[in-house]
Order: structure tokens, then C-alpha cells, then sequence
């Protein structure tokens, strides 16, 4: 019988941590609020026993809001896991045990596992385990799972039955005299499991949505049964409303964390550290500057470095194009050409352009991810994201989408309003995923950095990053009085401690993970994709060929955004993937034929120029590649967060009509200036 471990705990506390080091999964771990958003499982065995291990949304507390509360608290409540582990932090111990708390009000069947304990060691804070176990009624896991420490008690108490005891709260004399008599009412009843004194809670507050769930987990209406429907009615008659409920259940909870915190914390330490850093990362001084220095300097770092990749590779792929084409020489010309001129240089012009950025820039960001240093951007962009009349957290899920808008999507559970959560999905895709910023990086190079080399193209391409993020602002307000409008509401950001990086482990998560995953799936889009315009090029109808056809249907359109019939069905036919966007516009131009002298981004360079480009169709190109149709996965994931087959259209237009309509100002305005 394999048995179920179920991990909860705040944000930011080291439960996909715990998770990876238990299952040896690779689920990605950040060091901000709201990195996980959806139920992750996997399993491990140990002494011979499997054992399903199941990660919950990171939640603050179990009076479910949003999304991820909600999925939390229905798992722990209704998910009937033999073993729920509360993973707490122990540099932050007190805000940690409210959600233990509410937790152990549910049941019993718990362990507490107080991680990053080598954290608190340094910064000389002490807890006495033994006293909080004792408070708690459950045992206490002293744990640093970044190193495995306290991982083999942990899975030796996935085996062992449950010897805690459910906790019990204090919510005043009036609330105990209405609860009282209702819970003496369902002690009778089969609860699976379920606490009876928090079920008669749950029933004085009125919690519709988790009281219909109630039902639907124990088969049956509780109050169907007449002494528990005759106790619940005298006590609404004669005692305090659900709101008072509410209030005092929160009261109680806090002043027993606050107690329980203050009886076993022997020694507080010190987070002078801490508040040093944030005068210079969130100060009203240095926050701006300081945010702007670290994306130029990623973004230096990223232009520079990838120059002589992109072009060994570009070189290495020319010689195996070659090699394949003497290798078929005995095919067919036309199957020939079409493997080696379409699919394989496809495929070959998208590793070469794409992997050295992200190669770079993935570990880059994921080091700043794990410092700490993305809430903190967060909460430099709050205000200006509620100026424009969207929430705040909307912040988190912009910083989401620069690695993937399809997770920023999903992100977006975290928003509790829907007309907010809709507002951050539909402008999610505005800012530039890790598909699109190597051809950014690529075209701002060849084209707008001129002599400054790198340093320049960091520079333009950090304030094209910066220009998608006010765009992305621009278009929730214009949103905010057009299709969604309303208030804009409040909500607490979590602050995370920095922590120290550990560079190993980011760097081979960020290639394994990241740049691997991501250049996989362009490369499985790529040969494909490849194949399409390879066909489109080469097979005529009426003596023009297919491709000329689709480009010159789009050309009117393309010219007056200051863009092609090519570019735009490069766009058009990049649909699947971003990646493969200007590998396909160059295959456009080529149409197939042999590109000679490959040295990197200068040939791609010569090729685009010799079509016409100028640095008015760069600044067009990387404007449409800022605001057009999101990929085919975030739609699917738009829909599926939405469901909605209306908004998900939105979300194809909003950015579209953006883009084409930025364009074709600057072109109309370039065409003015220049004569």
C-alpha cells in the first residue's frame, strides 16, 4: 500500500526543496512568493515502502482567497494524506506557525519540520525543538534540506503512525460557549479523520464554498442530522455572527503562534544584514538605479558572451549541413534539399542563435531568483502597478514571465480578483519571455549597437526591457477604463531573507532545467517548422512560389508597420515556438538556398541587410517581437487558467493590435524624421 506525505508551509520556507530532495524531481525552487502555484507530485521509496509525495501551493494561511490557498487548504482538509509535513522557517519561526496552526487544528496527522536551520544558525538564532514539539503536539524535524540534513528522519516518519495530537485554540469565552454544544454534536458523526471542533468552527463561520466541499468529502450533509442542525441554529441565535467567528478564530491563532514563538525562541539573532541590503535594493534613492544597473549588467554580460558561441556554433553547424548533404548524396535532389536546406538548417540556425544567450542569461537570473533579489523588484514596481489600476501582485507575475509567460500565466492564481488576475494574463506576454530575448539580443547587436559593441547593445536592450514593463502598465490602465473596469485592491508582499546562492547547483539547474528544456522544445518545433517554409519556398503555384504568395498577401500590412511579408509570416509560422521566429525569417529570405560564409550573427546580419533592413526595421522587428500574438502554449494555458474561449481570444488581440499599432507610429514617425 503506498502511503501519501503532503508538504505545506508559506512561501518561501524550502518545501520544493524538501520536495526535490525527497523524490529527486527537479521541480524549479525560487526564492520569492508565489513560485508555486499548482500541486506538484512525485514519490520515493524507502525500506522498501513507496511513498507519494505531494508539494501544496505555498500558502500564508488556510482562509482560502485565492487559488493556491484554496487548493492548499481542500488538499490538507479533504486530501486524506497519511502524513501532512508543515515546513516552517526557522529564521522566521513565528510568522511560520500561524499556518501551522490552522493546520493542526485540521488533524493530527502532522510533522513540523523546521528548515534552514543552518540559516538561523548564522544569523544566531536559536529554537528549542524539544519545547515547540511539546507546545505543538507533534514532532519536530530540525532540518537544512539544501544539504540533506534531517531528510532520513523525515522519511522514517512518512512510515511511522502518526503520534501527535490535533492543537486546540483559544477563541474566547464567547466563541467557546457557541462552539461548545456544537461540537459535542459532530464528535458523534464519522469526520474521516476530520477534527470535530474545527468542523463546528467551519459551520459558525459559514464558509459556503468549504462547507459544500465538506459535504461532498464525507458523503453527507453534517447538518442533515438533527442534533447537530439544532445545536448550529441555537448557537447562530444566540451567539455572535460568522465575522466574529472570523475574527476571533484569527486572534486565537495568532496570539498562540505568538506565544508558542516567544516560549521557544531562546535567542532572536540579528537581521541588520538584511535591512542594510534593502536601504539599497527597495530605498527611494537606490532602488530605481540599482534595479536598472543589475539588467544592464545581465544584459552586458549575456550580449557579450554570446558573440563567439553563436558563431563556433553557427560554423560547426554550417560543416555538418555540409556533411549531411554529401552523406544523401545518392537521394532524391528534392528530398535532399528539403532534409538538409529545411529541417536541419533550421534547426541548426535556432541552437546557434539561441542557446549562448540563454545559456547565459538563464543562470544569471536564476542566481538574482535565488538571492532574494526578485521580490524586492516586486516591490519596487507595487506602486506603479496599482497607480495603473491593477494589483500589485501583478508585479511577481511580470518578473514570472521574463523565463516563461505561460508560467506567468499560471502564476497569475495568486491574484484573488478576477478582474485583476485577468488584467496581469492578458498583459503577461508584453514583456519578453527567454524565447524572445536572444532575438532581441541578436538584433539590437547586428543592427543598433553599432560601434559601441556590446556595451551599447546591453544598454538598448535593458531599456527595451524597461519600455516592455511601462507597456505593460500602459496597457492595464488603458484596460482598467475599457474592458475591466474596477478598483485596484491591496495585499501584503512578503519580503523573503536573503540567502546565499549556490552558484553549483544553480548553474546546472539553470542548463538542465532551463536552457535544455527551452532549446528542446524550440529544436522539436524548429525541424518541423523547417520542413513547412522549406515547402513553401520550393513548391509553385502558378509560377510563383507558395511563400512568395503568403509574404506577398502580408506585405501591405508588414510595410506599413515598417516590417515584411516575410517577417510577418516568420511571425506568423513562429506561432509554436518564439525561438524559431528569425531562424524562419531567414529561412524566408534564403527560400532554401545555400547561405555561404557563416560566421555567426554577421552572416544572419548580411542576409537581413541585403533584404532591405535598416535600423527602422530593427526597431520595428524587436517592437512586434515585444507585442504580438502570445506562443501556442500560453494560449492553451490562458484558456485553460481562464476558461474562456472569449478572453482567450483577448489575449491573442490585446498584444496584436499593440504591436501593429506601435509599429506603424514608428514607422509613419521615421518616415518623417528621415524624409
Amino acid at each position: 500500500m503506498t502511503r501519501t506525505l503532503a508538504l505545506a508551509g508559506n512561501p518561501n520556507v524550502g518545501k520544493s526543496t524538501v520536495f526535490n530532495a525527497l523524490t529527486g524531481a527537479r521541480q524549479h525552487t525560487g526564492n520569492w512568493a508565489g513560485k508555486t502555484v499548482e500541486l506538484a507530485e512525485g514519490s520515493f521509496t524507502f525500506r522498501g515502502e513507496k511513498i507519494k509525495v505531494t508539494d501544496l501551493p505555498g500558502t500564508y494561511s488556510l482562509s482560502a482567497r485565492s487559488a493556491d490557498e484554496l487548493a492548499a487548504r481542500d488538499y490538507i482538509c479533504f486530501g486524506g494524506a497519511d502524513l501532512t509535513v508543515i515546513v516552517c522557517d526557522a529564521t522566521c519561526l513565528e510568522r511560520n506557525l500561524i499556518l501551522a496552526v490552522q493546520t493542526l487544528e485540521i488533524t493530527g496527522r502532522a510533522v513540523v519540520c523546521l528548515n534552514l536551520m543552518d540559516e538561523a544558525a548564522r544569523k544566531k538564532i536559536v529554537v528549542d525543538t524539544e519545547e515547540l514539539s511539546r507546545r505543538l503536539g507533534v514532532e519536530v524535524i530540525p532540518m537544512t534540506a539544501r544539504s540533506g540534513k534531517g531528510l532520513d528522519r523525515l522519511r522514517e516518519a512518512a512510515l511511522e503512525p502518526p503520534a501527535g495530537r490535533p492543537l486546540r485554540v483559544d477563541y474566547g469565552p464567547a466563541a467557546e460557549a457557541a462552539i461548545a454544544p456544537v461540537e459535542k454534536a459532530v464528535s458523534g458523526k464519522l469526520c474521516r479523520g476530520l477534527e470535530p471542533r474545527w468542523i463546528a468552527v467551519m459551520l459558525l463561520e459559514r464558509d459556503e464554498a468549504l462547507l459544500r466541499r465538506l459535504d461532498s468529502y464525507l458523503g453527507y450533509s453534517i447538518t442533515a442530522f438533527d442534533d447537530v442542525a439544532h445545536a448550529l441554529r441555537m448557537a447562530r441565535e444566540t451567539g455572535p455572527g460568522p465575522e466574529f467567528f472570523r475574527r476571533e478564530a484569527g486572534r486565537g491563532r495568532i496570539a498562540l503562534a505568538e506565544d508558542i514563538a516567544a516560549g521557544v525562541i531562546k535567542e532572536k539573532g540579528s537581521f541588520a544584514a538584511d535591512r542594510r541590503l534593502d536601504r539599497i535594493f527597495t530605498g527611494r534613492t537606490l532602488a530605481v538605479p540599482v534595479m536598472l544597473a543589475l539588467l544592464l549588467a545581465v544584459m552586458w554580460l549575456t550580449a557579450q558572451g554570446a558573440n563567439y558561441p553563436s558563431a563556433a556554433l553557427g560554423a560547426l553547424f554550417d560543416r555538418a549541413e555540409e556533411w549531411l548533404w554529401n552523406l544523401l548524396s545518392g537521394w532524391d535532389p528534392f528530398l535532399r534539399d528539403m532534409l538538409t536546406r529545411g529541417m536541419f538548417r533550421v534547426l541548426g540556425w535556432v541552437v546557434a542563435v539561441m542557446l549562448p544567450p540563454m545559456a547565459i542569461f538563464f543562470p544569471l537570473f536564476t542566481l538574482l531568483e535565488d538571492f532574494g533579489y526578485l521580490p524586492r523588484v516586486a516591490f519596487n514596481l507595487d506602486g506603479c502597478f496599482r497607480r495603473c489600476g491593477a494589483c500589485g501582485k501583478q508585479a511577481l507575475t511580470t518578473c514570472m514571465g521574463f523565463g516563461c509567460n505561460a508560467v506567468g500565466v499560471t502564476g497569475c492564481r495568486i491574484i484573488d480578483s478576477p478582474r485583476e488576475k485577468l488584467m496581469a494574463m492578458l498583459t503577461n506576454s508584453l514583456v519578453p519571455c527567454n524565447g524572445r530575448l536572444p532575438a532581441l539580443i541578436t538584433v539590437t547587436g547586428l543592427f543598433l549597437a553599432g560601434s559601441g559593441g556590446s556595451a551599447l547593445s546591453a544598454l538598448i536592450v535593458t531599456l527595451t526591457v524597461v519600455f516592455s514593463v511601462g507597456l505593460t502598465m500602459g496597457v492595464c490602465a488603458l484596460l482598467n477604463k475599457t474592458l475591466l473596469r474596477g478598483l485596484p485592491s491591496s495585499f501584503t508582499l512578503e519580503l523573503p531573507p536573503y540567502r546565499r546562492p549556490q552558484v553549483g547547483r544553480v548553474i546546472v539547474r539553470s542548463v538542465l532545467d532551463r536552457t535544455v528544456h527551452v532549446l528542446g522544445r524550440a529544436a522539436a518545433v524548429a525541424a518541423p517548422a523547417g520542413l513547412l517554409i522549406w515547402l513553401l519556398a520550393n513548391v509553385s503555384a502558378g509560377g510563383m512560389s507558395l511563400l512568395a504568395r503568403l509574404a506577398s498577401l502580408l506585405d501591405p500590412l508588414g510595410r506599413l508597420m515598417g516590417l515584411d511579408g516575410v517577417i510577418l509570416t516568420g511571425f506568423l509560422l513562429g506561432f509554436p515556438a518564439n525561438e524559431i521566429v528569425l531562424p524562419l525569417v531567414l529561412m524566408g529570405y534564403t527560400g532554401g538556398g545555400v547561405l555561404t560564409d557563416w560566421a555567426g550573427p554577421s552572416a544572419l546580419g548580411s542576409v537581413l541587410t541585403a533584404n532591405g533592413w535598416t535600423p527602422v526595421t530593427a526597431v520595428c522587428f524587436i517592437i512586434f517581437t515585444l507585442c504580438h500574438f502570445p506562443c501556442s502554449t500560453t494560449v492553451l494555458t490562458f484558456y485553460k487558467e481562464s476558461g474562456s474561449l472569449r478572453w482567450t481570444v483577448w489575449s491573442v488581440l490585446v498584444p496584436l493590435l499593440t504591436g501593429i499599432v506601435l509599429c506603424a507610429a514608428v514607422n509613419f514617425a521615421a518616415g518623417i524624421v528621415l524624409g
